[in-house]
């Protein structure tokens, strides 16, 4: 067995505690990685040694562990509960898994991105299910007074053969949460899995199959009202005006009226992407009546002027350009193979390219072209919010909570401790519900309305007010001798607007003469995540 350290110095992993009524509770770190050298460790985040995991045993044996990352089809909310329990030694169909809120005080990184919940958990679920049994075997002993050595489980029990005790781990579990977690714990052997590497049923697979309201769009409250919004026909425009006289008097509309998104001379953060500012908005009492409402409502637009912001990635600042005009497919390709057809910014050179192309008894080329793709989910859009003066509460599926979190309290000018984001499993996201501008749109509305609103994007919404993947091409030249060996390589990619280019991968450094360009091509549609 593997021998895995709890804590680094003073700092720990895992926190436990009592469960008020009964039980134990251990907080644990779904990040923690052990296998790290003194040096390695003062490097890490403190955000490493924060809890943002926990596992509660109750009284009764009920085991429940929260999931604290959106869960949006990667599967998460099985996955990451499934080696926790693999550890704990528990019966998997015996586990309760539950969705945890935001908070921030509790969690860290509560996000859904990147493909990194297996791979950075990995280490940090199995801690915390080893140290959990371990309390419980530890309480075990104690209680029986025999060896630790000797107790063994299975399936959510502890046995000792020689005195033939044995116990529920409920009954253990308030004794358990007195005692210190170790400093190691030891690890099963991965030929005694019993829970990974099987099939399990998604936790929520009866939900969703059964219709059981566990999205976003399913939210409903008492009083709640509809909203949707109406934007310009397309990127370049800019709303002037609003001819709402017929839409208004037509049955169940409560309001129209614009908002603005983001506060003029905001800095926008990494995940802040949104297309139009301001955006007409419909409020009524059902969604019909909205769309009915929606359909006849004029709005008078114009050209966007010209800018250049600044924007803070994680500390690091860029400028974002966002020229003026109206943008076609026909232009974008033309420019792209302008742009090919000059000199690019050269990311990397190994050796003599040039040279080695005109040596070359044979030269292979291709060129590829990937185009704008909407970047748009099953469940479209949608937010819930109910904001007053003192507080507001918001619920539906996003993939940053924390970072949309800052950027709302920003917005309405209210303390974060004042804000409740409740997240639902996602209905798609892969990246798009990354940009969490439409929460942000229904805190607005339900500010101006001072009423709980629900708000949802059409499909036809989110097709024309999305975030896209870029405009990609790439060029690729590969220089042959006499024997059809590899002698040289060139790469010159851009896209509108960033270079899909990754300089230092294959085969860069597999050959000797290798040249990678780039170039960008400024737009104003709005790009970003897409898988």
């Amino acid at each position: 067995m593997s021998i895995i350290r709890t804590k680094v110095g003073r700092r720990s992993f895992l926190k436990n505690s009592a469960l008020a009524g009964g039980g134990m509770m251990l907080g644990f770190s779904w990040l923690a990685s052990c296998k790290l050298s003194p040096e390695e460790v003062n490097e890490l985040p403190k955000e490493w040694f924060k809890i943002n995991g926990f596992l509660k045993i109750a009284d009764n044996g009920q085991v429940t562990i929260l999931s604290p990352n959106p869960e949006g089809g990667q599967n998460v909310k099985t996955s990451m509960p499934m080696i926790v329990a693999e550890e704990l030694g528990v019966d998997w169909k015996d586990v309760i898994v539950e969705q945890a809120p935001l908070d921030t005080d509790a969690f860290t990184f509560q996000y859904l991105g990147g493909s990194q919940a297996i791979r950075r958990g990995w280490e940090g679920l199995r801690m915390a299910g080893a140290s959990a049994r371990i309390l419980l075997m530890t309480a075990a002993a104690e209680a029986w007074q025999v060896p630790l050595e000797e107790i063994t489980t299975e399936a959510g029990q502890l046995y000792h053969e020689k005195s033939n005790s044995s116990a529920g781990y409920g009954e253990m579990a308030s004794a358990a949460a007195q005692i210190r977690v170790p400093e190691e714990v030891q690890l099963k052997e991965i030929s005694d899995f019993k829970i990974i590497g099987t099939s399990q049923k998604n936790v929520d697979g009866q939900k969703i199959v059964t219709g059981k309201p566990l999205f976003g769009i399913d939210t409903h409250r008492d009083g709640m009202l509809i909203a949707m919004i109406v934007h310009p026909p397309a990127f370049g425009l800019k709303i002037e005006s609003i001819d709402d006289s017929e839409a208004r008097t037509m049955p169940g509309i409560k309001d129209i009226f614009t908002i603005q998104v983001f506060n003029d001379n905001y800095e926008k953060a990494f995940f802040d992407t949104r297309t139009f500012n301001e955006v007409a908005v419909i409020v009524g009492n059902s969604t019909w009546e909205v769309m009915n409402a929606k359909k006849v409502l004029q709005i008078a637009c114009g050209p966007i002027e010209s800018a250049t912001e600044t924007r803070d990635r994680f500390g690091r600042k860029w400028e974002e350009h966002t020229p003026a005009g109206l943008e076609s497919t026909a232009d974008h390709y033309a420019q792209m193979e302008a742009m090919s057809a000059k000199k690019g910014e050269v990311r990397r050179r190994d050796g003599d390219p040039e040279t080695a192309f005109k040596k070359a008894v044979k030269i292979i080329e291709a060129t590829y072209t990937a185009p704008f793709l909407a970047h748009n989910c099953m469940e479209p859009m949608n937010f819930f919010a109910d904001v007053t003066s003192e507080k507001a509460a918001l619920i539906g599926p996003l993939q940053k909570p924390e970072l949309t979190e800052q950027t709302l309290s920003a917005r309405l000018g209210m303390p974060i401790e004042n804000i409740d984001i409740q997240m639902t499993r996602l209905g798609g996201g892969y990246g798009r519900r990354s940009y969490a501008h439409w929460l942000v749109e229904a805190a607005l509305i339900s500010q101006k309305m001072n009423a709980p609103v629900k708000l949802v994007y059409t499909r036809e919404d989110d097709m024309t007010d999305g975030i896209y993947r870029p405009a990609y091409q790439a060029k690729y030249r590969a220089g042959l001798d006499a024997d059809n060996n590899l002698i040289a390589f060139h790469v010159k990619t851009g896209g509108i607007p960033q270079s899909p280019l990754h300089q230092d991968r294959f085969p860069a450094g597999a050959v000797d003469n290798y040249l990678a360009e780039d170039w960008t091509i400024d737009t104003n549609l709005t790009v970003g995540s897409f898988r």
